[in-house]
């Protein structure tokens, strides 16, 4: 299985491969670009395609994660600078050779729910436009905090089957915020992963958030723990991760760093989960 956690590119994005294998991974996550801002960022081809052959060399699965301030939700006014930073990312993951890019489901403001699901699907769609690469938008769920769209697995999967090129768009799941928005209780794995297959979404689950919760099932917190350290608890984890449609994607831990200062041991112990189910 391809396990590792979200790593730094202050070394660039050869640096942040050669970090992941350096703590026991054998996938990661990074920011392509500045995730605070909304300025887009020239490509390095050296570097990219540096990444990509070192992590083809090795093994290595790895995908970007979009900026914060990127809302697919977001109305008309400000869709087209929503629609370059998604076209920049994709751009990037893909020279990098990254499985895709991860992107929040989208914030909206307005009264009408509706239009916040014509936003994001509109998004999607002119960044696909023309967009011929490999790396796919992955679509992440959200834990609710502010947001109130976004929280079950039947919004992912309508939003992709209504978008113009369903083909580009997967799913990234976040355990955090699956738990936190009441999607999984935690202890009914098999039975969400029932639900997921019917509704064909765990066939477009293309990379997942590991991460156990600070706070209690259906809190809407978003408050990540480390593995074993939170209210989801090790066993369901174990149990999630025994999971066949997670055998051959990236699953990356975004929780804080252990005494080391890395993920190491935390990676460790994930497979060490893995390996006693």
């Amino acid at each position: 299985m391809f396990i590792g956690a979200h790593v730094s590119t202050r070394g660039g994005y050869l640096g942040a491969a050669k970090t992941a294998l350096s703590i026991g991974a054998n996938a990661f996550q990074y920011f392509p670009m500045n995730p605070r801002s909304l300025s887009t960022k020239l490509v390095n081809q050296r570097d990219t395609n540096a990444c990509a052959q070192f992590c083809q060399e090795h093994g290595i699965l790895s995908i970007g994660h979009a900026p914060y301030p990127l809302n697919p939700a977001a109305d008309e006014v400000e869709r087209e600078h929503m629609i370059k930073l998604l076209r920049n990312g994709l751009e990037i993951t893909d020279a990098c050779g990254s499985v895709g890019l991860v992107v929040h489901f989208g914030k909206y403001i307005g009264k009408d729910p509706l239009q916040g699901y014509k936003n994001i699907i509109q998004c999607l769609n002119s960044a696909a436009q023309g967009y011929e690469g490999s790396s796919l938008i992955l679509l992440e769920n959200q834990a609710g905090e502010g947001a109130q769209l976004g929280l079950t697995m039947e919004e992912m999967v309508q939003v992709r089957k209504l978008s113009e090129t369903p083909d580009k768009i997967g799913f990234c799941m976040d355990t955090c915020h699956a738990f936190a928005s009441g999607l999984w209780q935690g202890h009914n794995w098999l039975e969400l992963e029932t639900k997921g297959t019917q509704l064909d979404y765990f066939p477009h689950l293309k990379a997942v958030h590991l991460n156990d919760s600070v706070h209690p099932y259906g809190s809407r917190r978003d408050r990540h723990a480390n593995i074993g350290a939170g209210y989801i608890g090790r066993e369901n984890i174990q149990q999630m991760l025994s999971s066949s449609f997670l055998k051959q994607i990236p699953i990356v831990l975004e929780t804080g760093s252990g005494s080391d200062g890395t993920h190491a041991q935390e990676i460790a112990l994930v497979k060490s989960l893995i390996t006693s189910t």
